[in-house]
């Protein structure tokens, strides 16, 4: 890290001292019940300029039905539903968020998607989905979610986990910019802010890495540019089979 870079990322850390405070003390929790609120409307601006992408992503979903039977898909950190629409008529989803704040959000997206079944709705960590049974999903899906789970290698050895043989992990994430660019500049700079205002949200994460490393047969990645503001930017998508 530069030093101009590391000067002004502690600017931006001196003020958010308060926030780091209220972080200590418990206080921050009361954030959860906001952020559902705040997600909903960038979820809906997201799913505009994101929608050939993700069309293009999940097209592939049907491949992975078993002979004689229906999809079945986990998706991490759901938060509102907006991948729903996305998904093959007829599948059976399971839905898991480490907030309980956005089951209402939920009830309206699995309303508006009845070609869809849901299973059931999980308030559990992407590090830890042990209600979730050994090789008995077909799909995992993970969309702006690797950005702020606490532990990326343990969310995807769960997702290896619980994947079948041959099933296959779809994901969509911001990731961090090139060292060259301006973007990476002030995604580390701002980051400290960033954190409290995306609910533990991290812009500078390599997340390619750990896919890389993860493990699984087979991995078809691709960074993107997406039309969104220059700190979220920079993405991955594509997807791993087991």
């Amino acid at each position: 890290m530069s030093l101009p870079m590391k000067f002004w990322t502690l600017v931006v850390n001196v003020l958010c001292i308060p926030m780091h405070v209220i972080n200590a003390v418990g206080l921050y929790e009361g954030y959860k019940r906001i952020m559902p609120i705040f997600l909903k409307r960038f979820s809906v601006m997201y799913n505009k300029k994101m929608h050939e992408r993700k069309a293009e992503l999940f097209r592939s979903l049907s491949e992975y039905i078993k002979p004689g039977g229906k999809l079945t898909i986990l998706e991490i950190g759901c938060g509102t539903g907006t991948n729903f629409e996305f998904y093959p008529p007829g599948c059976k989803v399971i839905c898991t968020d480490p907030n309980p704040h956005f089951q209402k959000y939920l009830d309206t997206s699995m309303k508006q998607n009845d070609h869809l079944t849901y299973d059931r709705f999980v308030v559990t960590s992407g590090e830890d989905m042990a209600s979730v049974g050994d090789e008995s999903v077909d799909v995992v899906v993970c969309t702006l979610v690797l950005c702020s789970v606490r532990d990326i290698p343990q969310t995807l050895r769960e997702v290896l986990r619980i994947l079948r043989p041959g099933g296959a992990f779809f994901f969509l994430e911001h990731v961090v910019a090139d060292p060259s660019t301006w973007s990476y500049f002030f995604q580390h700079v701002l980051q400290p802010a960033w954190y409290y205002f995306g609910d533990g949200c991290e812009v500078t994460r390599a997340t390619w890495k750990y896919l890389e490393e993860a493990g699984f047969s087979k991995l078809k990645l691709r960074h993107i540019e997406a039309p969104l503001v220059f700190i979220v930017k920079p993405h991955i998508v594509g997807y791993a089979v087991k």
